[in-house]
């Protein structure tokens, strides 16, 4: 039997949602739901599936995420991010909503290091939550500002998502890292004009106005970590290392900060960052395997070129074109992993956006932006769980917060998705010859 692409689409995506809503993993649940289709068409064998699974694995750039993973992690276990948020509130407490915008500042300085969102919300929550809860603020701001702030983590480079993306869709990682920089800005910008008007309305209080000891000390104290987005993006723009090499780099230049310079990390400390490490490397690495087959069986049914011809047919503008696209996006990562919704729907809409005139790099941008506000929205919303988490709340006591807070940032998806020279600006300055 031959499966039509209309029949096959069905039993995929109708079999991964009721694997979901019966709470399977999603890594396990998008495995799973191909099972159907293989043993129903007798082009398929589960060997091929196999190969097209390990085939997905066979990438040198996907190294590089355990060891950002491992960047982070050694970062947070040697108290390195209390050095970024003293230097954060030196920086920004003096104003009003003081430690907010210090929350806004030190995931800017933290997405610079770890290429992860949910590092940011684990390693700054557990300090800031309880800090800013403690000096009057709500429980509930405090959540929903650090939930919100973290998604910068896969914005700003480095970006574990943009690696996954560039070694997927073979888009240069450095313009990816580059475009990235000045929409996440333009972001944390939104986030700190937001806690402004808060701290207004509730008459929040400031951190206090430092003085140039204090700035001294903190600057003395942070510079070196803060010295890391530098090797790792210089390293990347100016051709020195790979994105898999400057994810060691990163890695090896935290954990000698940790042990030989700060000494805030034992021999045996470091052998639970190494079981964390493994341990949330492999969820990710497993979910590239199983969303890639998925994605490759979509590919295989002519789902991208059936997309291609409806748009192509209803005559979208290149503008429509790219808010389809980025609500795409959105809607998926309500529900899926970012990793798992790049590899299937990234995919499946590369045809689409190639077709529409649309630049590979703000595609990827317009996606990642999109991809990271699932990480604050239920019911996925994995930062926004860690964050609520800390402070002891229900996710749904927050909602209203984190909806005030993502509309600011969703107008800067809005700004990205009419002006993409905002973020090509950059890539196209400084590597111009991977943008052609």
């Amino acid at each position: 039997m031959i499966v039509s692409t209309g029949l096959a689409c069905a039993l995929l995506v109708g079999a991964f949602l009721i694997l979901v809503m019966l709470r399977v993993p999603v890594a396990f649940a998008l495995g799973i739901a191909t099972i159907p289709v293989v043993f129903l068409d007798l082009r398929l064998t589960p060997f091929l599936i196999m190969d097209r699974m390990f085939q997905s694995y066979n990438s040198f750039i996907l190294l590089a995420v355990p060891f950002f993973l491992l960047a982070a992690n050694l970062m947070n276990s040697g108290k390195i991010t209390d050095k970024l948020i003293e230097l954060a509130r030196v920086l920004t407490g003096w104003m009003p909503g003081g430690l907010g915008h210090v929350n806004v500042a030190v995931s800017m300085l933290f997405a610079g290091i770890s290429g992860s969102s949910t590092a940011d919300a684990a390693g700054c929550g557990k300090i800031l939550i309880p800090a800013m809860t403690k000096q009057g603020y709500d429980a509930r701001f405090s959540v929903a500002i650090t939930a919100c702030s973290s998604v910068m983590g896969v914005i700003i480079p480095p970006s574990i998502l943009m690696i996954v993306w560039g070694g997927v869709m073979s888009v240069s990682v450095g313009a990816l890292f580059l475009a990235g920089a000045i929409p996440g800005i333009m972001i944390a910008l939104a986030l700190m004009a937001t806690v402004f008007v808060y701290a207004k309305v509730n008459d929040y209080p400031t951190a206090g106005r430092p003085t140039l000891c204090d700035f001294w000390a903190a600057l003395k104290g942070a510079w070196l970590a803060v010295l890391t987005p530098v090797f790792v993006i210089g390293g990347i723009v100016g051709g020195i290392v790979t994105p898999t090499e400057s994810a060691i780099v990163a890695a090896g230049y935290s954990l000698i900060l940790g042990m030989f310079v700060y000494r805030t990390i034992t021999i045996r400390d470091l052998g639970h960052v190494l079981y964390d490490t493994g341990r949330f490397a492999s969820i990710s690495l497993f979910a590239i395997g199983t969303a890639s087959i998925f994605g490759w069986l979509l590919a295989f049914y002519d789902l991208p070129r059936l997309i291609v011809e409806t748009l192509t047919t209803l005559n979208v503008s290149p503008f429509t074109t790219k808010l389809i696209i980025a609500f795409l996006f959105l809607f998926f990562g309500l529900f899926i992993d970012a990793i798992p919704t790049i590899i299937i729907l990234g995919t499946v809409l590369y045809p689409v956006a190639n077709a529409a005139d649309i630049h590979p790099v703000a595609f990827a941008i317009i996606g990642i932006i999109s991809l990271a506000f699932g990480l604050v929205t239920p019911p996925y919303g994995l930062c926004l769980l860690i964050s609520a988490a800390i402070a002891d709340l229900n996710v749904v006591q927050v909602l209203r917060d984190v909806v005030i807070i993502l509309i600011p940032m969703l107008a800067i998806l809005l700004l990205i998705i009419s002006f993409p020279e905002i973020a090509l600006w950059l890539p196209r300055m400084l590597m111009p010859q991977s943008m052609q």
